[in-house]
């Protein structure tokens, strides 16, 4: 830091350099996150230095908090869910992870373990090394679903919480929730969803997907607004069916405005609580539905673009999320070429291939320059 400060039109000027070198949204088709919608963007800059860490302070705040986590429990099958609005999916995964962590450690089980599928997210992992709880990754079936045979497999007295995936990262694949909820129910045991990006996708697809509160074995979900949700980063939510989980989480805070808090973090952005919360207003579900709507219809034009350049999907997409299959060695060189044309797309682990996502921010016009390119490059 220099001893003195520099003028605004300095700071200005650095700004536009800095912003310069990052990528805009327009050619990038790896990412998840789009870009906001313009009434999030408002209400974000108005609400910039409200505190969710303590909410006395700022009750209009909290009051649009509990709002989002109403109305997006309702879109999840249950209005009544308890829950509060977290940084994103990783965040609410540990938490989830967290709060049945701290209720088995008090009933005396001292090892545990939690069962996920092969194709979770990463913050799965981190789970394993902060809360010191074993992983297990279950195997997939063909379609690349979580095995419900592996799953049940993989079950022993240690085991306190099955995660399924709806909509997951790589493949936009969802798993079989309705049976991993049986299997819940049958052994009481905690099932949380991992809905982070499919949350403000499945409800709306044209076929039904049974992936929420409405089955009776969901203990949890997380769902992040600030992907399909077009809200601001960051933004997700974590739910619970009972109150009692966010007790599990709950810390003394004699200094705040309230006498104890629950979430992971302490300062909390009540800016983006806001943003949520206005997009959802503004959009309702009609308006989240056509969203949907335009991004699966260009999801089919890639793939029939695809196909008619004799290039397979990995599976047919059942969300926005489109993977295209290559020959493994062949897989990293079309990436590269296509990275050298501007494009940015990403590589899935096992099946390797060429992995794209079809968010808001992709056009009619931007699917056809990079299908002209992917033949250029093929």
């Amino acid at each position: 830091m220099e001893e003195r400060g520099m003028i605004r039109e300095e700071i200005e000027s650095l700004l536009q350099e800095k912003k310069q070198k990052d990528l805009a949204y327009g050619k990038i088709l790896s990412s998840m996150c789009t870009y906001p919608h313009e009434i999030a963007a408002y209400a974000h800059k108005m609400f910039l230095e409200s505190n969710l860490g303590d909410p006395g302070l700022f009750p209009g705040t909290k009051e649009m908090e509990d709002e989002v986590i109403r109305m997006v429990g309702a879109l999840l099958g249950n209005e009544n869910a308890f829950g509060y609005m977290s940084t994103g999916g990783t965040e609410s995964n540990i938490q989830v992870i967290h709060a049945i962590r701290n209720r088995k450690r008090r009933e005396g089980l001292s090892e545990m373990n939690i069962i996920v599928p092969e194709t979770a997210h990463f913050s799965f992992d981190k789970i394993a090394d902060i809360l010191s709880v074993e992983v297990r990754k279950a195997a997939l079936d063909e379609d690349l679903k979580v095995g419900v045979n592996s799953v049940e497999e993989l079950i022993d007295d240690k085991t306190i919480c099955v995660v399924g995936i709806a909509g997951t990262t790589e493949f936009g694949q969802i798993d079989p929730i309705k049976e991993l909820a049986s299997i819940a129910n049958e052994k009481n045991i905690f099932l949380h969803v991992d809905a982070a990006f499919g949350g403000f996708v499945i409800p709306f697809l044209d076929e039904k997907y049974e992936f929420d509160f409405s089955l009776e074995g969901v203990s949890a979900i997380s769902i992040d607004p600030h992907k399909m949700g077009m809200s601001t980063i960051p933004a997700g939510c974590i739910l619970f069916r009972e109150e009692s989980y966010l007790e599990e989480l709950a810390v003394p805070t004699p200094y705040l405005t309230t006498k104890e808090q629950c979430s992971l973090i302490g300062t909390r952005s009540g800016a983006s609580a806001a943003a949520t919360y206005a997009v959802l207003k503004y959009l309702g579900r009609e308006g989240l539905k056509e969203i949907v709507s335009e991004c699966m219809r260009l999801t089919r034009m890639l793939v029939s673009g695809a196909k008619g350049m004799g290039i397979s999907p990995v599976i047919e997409p059942v969300m926005n999320v489109v993977t295209l299959s290559f020959p493994d060695a062949e897989v990293e060189r079309v990436s590269n070429a296509l990275e050298d044309k501007g494009w940015r797309v990403s590589v899935t682990r096992v099946p390797k291939a060429l992995r794209l996502v079809i968010t808001p921010h992709v056009k009619e016009e931007i699917v056809k320059m990079f299908l002209e390119d992917l033949g250029g490059v093929v």
